[in-house]
Parts: C-alpha cells; sequence; structure tokens
C-alpha cells in the first residue's frame, strides 16, 4: 500500500513520539508498503515549547522518505499542507493524535485528503484529554476526530476517553517495544561511561521532566531512611520541561545531592542504553498517564520496573512478576522500591519480564492496526 503518516519525525525531537513514527515506517517498510512521513516545518510556537530546543543534530534514519511541510499555527498552510497528502492518494493514512494543540491543523488537512474519496485514516490516539488541561481541548479534539475513520488506543483509559467523544471503530493495541537504541551493555561499562560507581545501587527517572511524572514525588520518595541505609541512589536522565527550580528545592531540602546524579540535557538515542544498563530498576512515579513509552524501552533493555496505579501503567507491569504497582505517594513508591531491592522479593524475574516483553512486538501491533481498518 501507499501509505502516510502524519506526526513528528526527524529532525523534530519529538521524545517518543518521533521515535515511535520512524519506527512504524520503518516496520511498514520492510512488509513491503510505501511509505511517507509528513511531519512539521513547525510544531510548536517557541514560546509554547517547554524544553530548550524542539531540533536534534542526530543523523537523519536511514531508508526513511520524511517530509517536514505541516506549519501547526498557519491555516494557508494546512490547506496547502492537505492538498499536498490528498493528491498523493494514499491508500491508508496514519495520524498521531496527542494534544489537542494540533486539533485544529491536524483536522483541517484531514478533511481536505477525506475529498479525494480514497483514503482511509486511521489515528493512533496517544492522549484524547490531556495531561496538562488548557482551555479548548474538547473543542479542539471534537474537531480533529471528525474525519477519522477508526481509532488505535495504547491504554484502555485513553479507550474510555475516547468513547466519551465518539462511537466509531476503536481498538485498545498495547505500545509496542522501543527496540531501535541498541543493545544492553554490562552495568560496569554503563556506569564508566556515565561516571558512576558500579558497585552500587541505582534506580533511573528517564524522560522528559513534567509536572504528572511526578519527579518530585520520586525526591520525597529518596528521603525514607530505609532508602539511605540500604545505600539506593537515583539517576535522573531527561530534560526539563518546565522550572527545574522545585526540583533542585527538594534536593537542597533533604540533602540528597550526594545519592541524586542528574543528566538533564537532551539524552540522544545513542546514549540511552548506557543508562538502562546503568539501572538496577526503572522508577516511573506519575500523577497520571495514559500509557508510557518508557516501559517498553525498560522492556527492551529487560529492566524490572516499579509504576504508578495510575492510567495505563499497571496494566502492561505484573505487580509481583516483573516489578511492583505502587499508589502515587513517597511512602508507597519507596516500600516498592525497597520491597524490590529484597532478595528473592520477585521469583523467576527475568523469566517474567522475557515472557512480558514478547507481547509487545512491531508486528503484532502493525497487524492489528491494519485489522482495525479492515486493511
Amino acid at each position: 500500500m501507499n501509505i502516510a503518516l502524519i506526526g513528528p519525525a526527524h529532525p523534530l525531537r519529538g521524545g517518543g513520539i518521533s521515535t515511535f513514527n520512524e519506527r512504524l515506517a520503518a516496520i511498514l517498510q520492510q512488509q513491503g508498503h510505501q511509505v511517507t512521513i509528513y511531519s512539521f516545518s513547525l510544531q510548536y510556537p517557541s514560546f509554547l515549547f517547554p524544553g530548550k530546543s524542539q531540533f536534534t543534530d542526530e543523523p537523519a534514519p536511514v531508508g526513511l522518505t520524511i517530509k517536514s511541510i505541516i506549519n501547526s499555527v498557519n491555516p494557508l498552510n494546512w490547506l496547502k499542507a492537505g492538498r499536498t497528502i490528498r493528491n498523493a492518494r494514499p491508500d491508508l493514512v496514519i495520524v498521531r493524535y496527542w494534544l489537542p494543540f494540533m486539533g485544529p491543523s491536524l483536522g483541517t488537512i484531514l478533511r481536505i485528503i477525506k475529498k479525494n474519496k480514497h483514503s482511509q485514516i486511521l489515528c493512533i490516539a496517544d492522549n484524547v484529554i490531556p495531561h496538562e488541561k488548557r482551555p479548548g481541548d474538547v473543542t479542539f479534539t471534537k474537531y480533529f476526530l471528525k474525519p477519522v475513520d477508526a481509532f488505535i488506543t495504547m491504554s484502555r483509559d485513553v479507550l474510555k476517553d475516547l468513547q466519551r467523544f465518539t462511537a466509531k471503530v476503536a481498538r485498545f493495541v498495547p505500545h509496542p517495544l522501543y527496540d531501535n537504541y541498541g543493545e544492553a551493555i554490562s552495568k560496569e561499562d554503563a556506569c564508566k561511561k556515565l561516571h558512576l560507581d558500579a558497585n552500587k545501587k541505582y534506580i533511573l527517572f528517564f524522560g522528559f521532566i513534567r509536572k504528572y511524572k511526578g519527579l518530585d514525588i520520586l525526591l520525597e520518595a529518596m528521603n525514607n531512611n530505609s532508602l539511605k541505609k540500604q545505600g539506593i541512589e537515583l539517576i535522573v536522565a531527561g530534560e526539563f520541561y518546565g522550572d527545574a527550580a522545585e526540583y533542585d528545592q527538594l534536593i537542597e531540602k533533604y540533602d540528597l545531592q550526594a545519592r541524586i546524579h542528574l543528566f538533564t540535557s537532551f539524552i540522544p538515542n545513542e546514549d540511552v542504553r548506557y543508562y538502562f544498563s546503568a539501572a538496577d530498576l526503572v522508577v516511573q512515579p506519575y500523577r497520571n498517564a495514559t500509557q508510557s513509552g518508557i516501559t517498553q524501552i525498560a522492556y527492551s533493555f529487560e529492566k524490572p520496573m516499579v509504576v504508578t496505579n495510575v492510567g495505563g501503567l499497571a496494566e502492561v507491569v505484573p505487580d509481583g512478576k516483573v516489578g511492583f504497582v505502587a499508589e502515587p505517594n513517597p511512602t508507597d513508591i519507596a516500600a516498592a522500591i525497597l520491597q524490590f531491592f529484597q532478595p528473592g522479593s520477585i521469583p523467576n524475574l527475568h523469566e517474567n519480564i522475557l515472557h512480558e516483553k514478547n507481547k509487545y512486538s512491531w508486528s503484532t501491533f502493525v497487524k492489528a492496526m491494519m485489522e482495525t481498518v479492515g486493511l
């Protein structure tokens, strides 16, 4: 098939969404389809972007066709981009939806594409109701949803949110693995790269640092006396998407400087493996969530996890088998971390991780995606 994939891609950083789109395009091409990614020339106005830069200086992914043609704030551009994709007559259009801010631009582009009376439109909805709510969310989302033919969500919570807006075909399919960050290396080699002591116990918080992800809750948990006595230290790897001051204040308040290792610049893809390989445990202390790509990176590197009981996190991290599920408060999170470091707390841990990991292949995801649109 001729497939158009609409969403962020290189050279946009875009976090997990860009990485996902590029990986999805690659697997579709391996299956014999012709794929063009239509990305953004301008994704966010600079005053709305919470990080340091929207662009990466990493090399472009090999073998992918990426056209950066969409300006999210220019209605004249939406008309032009829509006509460009409409005239390419893709058999299938796959569009990512993660933020209502994108509703007007993407909704307009999809309406124009539909005029070719040929293209089917499938949305992969990361969120329907965003983590950080703003005026216009409902209106923009409704506008976006109308021209879409069918939907994939990667958590059941998002599916429930979606069903409040539309009765169109929609299916929950778990987030596939992020298996494009290279192979795991030894803890010793990873710690050497990061200038850490390989003899210590490390937990990892990974990804963009936003309020809903609960790093402040995890810092409160790190003040637990039992964690201190166990010598457990925290690696924070990810760029601040917001004010770093509140986190710095907590580190100072609880005198955590010696036990917190901050790597708060943007983490390039080729460096991801060092952080996961150095860690004994990945912790996701989220206040709220839908799904998390961090879980699928952890599975790729075969790392156990502690996640909070919010959104879709617990449904892909079986409690007591590949880690522990905690309530999103410092006491519960500290208890789960301590439980993990007790010898024998999870029998057959590695076998359990491998069993879960095998559920999340890209071929399984693509098969479900095609079934959803009847292809």
